[in-house]
C-alpha cells in the first residue's frame, strides 16, 4: 500500500515539474523577437533566438548520445566478459550446492563427480576474478575429501585435503579454513591415529580451538590416547559451555574422574589426582570411595598405610552422615574401604560408629563395621553382639564370610572350641 502510494507522488511531482517547464519555457521564448546575427566576412546571418537555443539543445542531446554509444561499443568485450564469468560462477555454484546435497544424501560417488566438475570450471577463471573464488574451490576440494573418506579412499581424501588448506585459499575464506582443519582431525580420529589428529588440532587459531567442535574433538583424542587428566580438563570446559545435558556432563566427567584416580601408580600421585578436582567432583560418592579403595591398594609399608588411612578418613567423611542415602553397592564399599584403618581407631572414633549404628539398628554394614572397630577395640562382648547381627543382617558373601571369621575368632578367644568351629565351617561353605 505505501510503495502504490509513493509511486502516485512521484508521478505527481513529476507532473508539476514538467508543467513548471512548459510555463517557464512559453515565458522565454513565447514572445522573444529576439535575433542573433553571425558575421563570417563577407557574409551575415540573422538567425532567430529561439532556434539558436533549440539547436544547441539538440546538438547536446545528439553528442551525449554518440558519446554513450561510442562508450558502451567500448565496453560490450568486458561486458561479454563479465557475462561468461557470471555463468560460469553460477555453474560452479550449482555443482557446489549439488556435491553437498548429494553428500548429505549418501550418494557419494556423485558427489566427487559434482566437485570436481566445480573444480575443473574453476580452472578457467584466474584467482581473484571472483569475491569468493577461493572459498568456492576450497569447499569443492572439501567435500572431494569429505566423499573420498566415505568411501574408505584415503588417497585421494589426503590430497585433496592438503589442496583445501593451501595458504593462498585459506588467506581468503579463514572459517572455510577452519572448517577442513576441524574434518581432518575427524578423520585422524576415525582412523585412531591420535597423533595426526593432535597435529591437526594444534594447527587451529586459538579461538578457534577453544569452540565446542574443537573440545569435543579434543575430548575424543585424549580418551584414545590414554590422557585421562587432559580429557577430564576437557570435560570441565564442555559441561561449563553446555555442550551435554547436566546428566551427560556429570556422567562423562565421573567417569574420566575414575579413570584418573585408578590410574594413579603410588599414593602420592593419587593425592595430586585428588587435590586436582573441584569441590563438586569431591561430593560424589562414587569418586571418594574410588579413591579410598585406590589408596589401601597403593599402600605398601608401615607408613604408607598410616598415610593412607588419614587420607581415606578424610575422603569418607563426608559420606557418613547421608550413609542411609547411599546405595547397597556405595554402602558395601564404604564399609570396605573404612575397614583397612580400623586398627587405628579411636574411642571417639567407635563412639560415632555406634551412634551412626544407632541411628540404623537395622543396617547389616554398620553392625558389621562396628562389630570389626569393636574388636580391634578388644570389646568382645560388643563385637559378639554385633557380628551376630550382621550375621542375619547380611547378603553379600564377602563380608559374611568376614563375619564369620570373626565370630570365629572371637569364639577361640573365650574359649568355645564348638563354637569356633561352627563358625569357621559357615565361613568356609560360603563362595
Amino acid at each position: 500500500m505505501s510503495a502504490r502510494f509513493g509511486g502516485a507522488m512521484r508521478s505527481v511531482f513529476w507532473l508539476l515539474a514538467l508543467a513548471a517547464l512548459a510555463v517557464a519555457l512559453a515565458l522565454l521564448v513565447g514572445h522573444n523577437e529576439s535575433t542573433l546575427t553571425l558575421f563570417w566576412p563577407p557574409y551575415r546571418f540573422d538567425v532567430s533566438f529561439n532556434f539558436v537555443v533549440f539547436c544547441l539543445i539538440v546538438g547536446f542531446v545528439v553528442l551525449h548520445a554518440a558519446l554513450r554509444a561510442l562508450s558502451l561499443l567500448r565496453d560490450l568485450p568486458a561486458q561479454a566478459q563479465r557475462w561468461r564469468n557470471l555463468q560460469i560462477e553460477r555453474s560452479v555454484v550449482a555443482m557446489v550446492m549439488d556435491a553437498l546435497s548429494l553428500q548429505l544424501a549418501g550418494r557419494f560417488v556423485r558427489a566427487q563427480a559434482s566437485a570436481q566438475q566445480a573444480l575443473d570450471q574453476l580452472k578457467s577463471v584466474p584467482s581473484g576474478q571472483w569475491p569468493r573464488r577461493d572459498q568456492l574451490q576450497l569447499l569443492a576440494h572439501l567435500l572431494l575429501a569429505e566423499s573420498a573418506q566415505s568411501l574408505q579412499n584415503r588417497e585421494r581424501r589426503d590430497e585433496n585435503l592438503q589442496a583445501a588448506l593451501n595458504p593462498r585459499l585459506s588467506k581468503y575464506a579463514p572459517e572455510a579454513h577452519e572448517g577442513a582443519l576441524l574434518r581432518a582431525v575427524r578423520w585422524s580420529v576415525e582412523d585412531r591415529d591420535a597423533d595426526a589428529a593432535r597435529a591437526r588440532l594444534a594447527d587451529l587459531p586459538q579461538g578457534a580451538s577453544r569452540r565446542i567442535q574443537a573440545l569435543r574433538l579434543k575430548l575424543r583424542i585424549a580418551r584414545m590416547g590414554g590422557a585421562t587428566t587432559e580429557a577430564l580438563e576437557t570435560a570441565r570446559l564442555l559441561a561449563k559451555h553446555r555442550a551435554f545435558s547436566p546428566e551427560a556432563s556429570r556422567s562423562i566427567v565421573r567417569g574420566l574422574a575414575l579413570d584418573a584416580l585408578r590410574e594413579a601408580h603410588d599414593l602420592a600421585q593419587l593425592v595430586g589426582v585428588w587435590n586436582g578436582l573441584d569441590e563438586a567432583e569431591r561430593a560424589m560418592p562414587d569418586l571418594s570411595l574410588a579413591a579410598a579403595r585406590r589408596a589401601n591398594q597403593l599402600a605398601v609399608n608401615e607408613s604408607e598405610h598410616a598415610q593412607a588411612h588419614a587420607h581415606v578418613r578424610a575422603w569418607l567423611e563426608p559420606l557418613w552422615d547421608g550413609l542411609t542415602q547411599l546405595e547397597p553397592a556405595q554402602q558395601r564399599w564404604l564399609v570396605l574401604a573404612a575397614e583397612p584403618g580400623l586398627v587405628e581407631i579411636d574411642a571417639a572414633g567407635l563412639a560415632r560408629l555406634e551412634h551412626l549404628q544407632r541411628q540404623a539398628p537395622q543396617n547389616g554394614f554398620l553392625q558389621y563395621l562396628t562389630g570389626q572397630a569393636c574388636m580391634q577395640r578388644q570389646l568382645w562382648g560388643k563385637a559378639s553382639q554385633m557380628l551376630t547381627m550382621a550375621s542375619h543382617s547380611l547378603s553379600d558373601p564377602a563380608l559374611l564370610r568376614r563375619t564369620w571369621r570373626g565370630l570365629a575368632l572371637l569364639a577361640e578367644e573365650r574359649e568355645d572350641p564348638a563354637a569356633a568351629q561352627a563358625a569357621w565351617k559357615r565361613a568356609a561353605l560360603l563362595d
